[in-house]
């Protein structure tokens, strides 16, 4: 597993973006972590942009209220992408969801995109 400090840098903030309730606060927090363009993606639906993504955050808040997303591994990153697990957890603290994302960098440092997958990975083995 590899990690550099942008890498790092950027999942936190983009973690720290998905626990802030304050709207304007939030998007200070992305406006460190996402590009401007940046997508999102999960099996829910798709957003581009900053604004896009601070109000699918805040969408997800409502919806959700007392829920916690938490990133509970570390970041494994290697040419510009990455990939991190993740829980959501209940307002019980109990786990509701846990995930995987995957992301890639910019040139800046910042993330470009996050793909997320929710559950584990499914049972398998040969593809024939």
């Amino acid at each position: 597993m590899t990690t550099t400090t942008a890498g790092h840098a950027a999942v936190d903030g983009y973690a720290r973006a998905w626990l802030e309730p304050d709207p304007a606060a939030r998007r200070a927090l992305l406006e460190q972590c996402w590009a401007v363009d940046g997508v999102y993606c999960d099996p829910l639906g798709q957003v581009t942009g900053r604004d896009g993504l601070a109000d699918h955050i805040g969408g997800f808040q409502a919806e959700q209220p007392g829920a916690r997303l938490e990133v509970v591994s570390g970041v494994d990153e290697h040419d510009g992408w990455l990939r991190f697990g993740w829980q959501l957890r209940a307002p019980d603290g109990s786990v509701a969801l846990e995930g995987t994302d995957f992301g890639e960098l910019d040139g800046d440092g910042v993330l470009r995109r996050i793909i997320g997958f929710f559950g584990p990975l499914p049972p398998g083995g040969s593809t024939s």
